[in-house]
């Protein structure tokens, strides 16, 4: 018998996705809980075409996931 998928955290349910990754109804279920694209945040590339790094866009990613982590800890406390 299938958990239902609806009453999980998607926490869990990304942990069930991964013990269980030939589920494609779970699977689906987890990809229809993304962020839409018009509230995702497009960050800016960190290499040039040619692989340079691009300093400036690696300081503003580096902080977005220092925020990110930090967002994470309190809303676990």
């Amino acid at each position: 018998m299938k958990p239902n998928f609806a009453q999980m955290s998607t926490e869990e349910l990304r942990a069930y996705v991964l013990a269980h990754r030939e589920d494609i109804e779970a699977l689906e279920i987890l990809f229809s809980r993304r962020t839409p694209d018009s509230e995702a945040i497009i960050y800016p590339s960190m290499f040039t075409e040619d692989g340079k790094p691009i300093e400036e866009n690696m300081r503003i990613i580096e902080e977005a996931i220092i925020q990110k982590v930090q967002q994470k800890k309190k809303n676990q406390n």
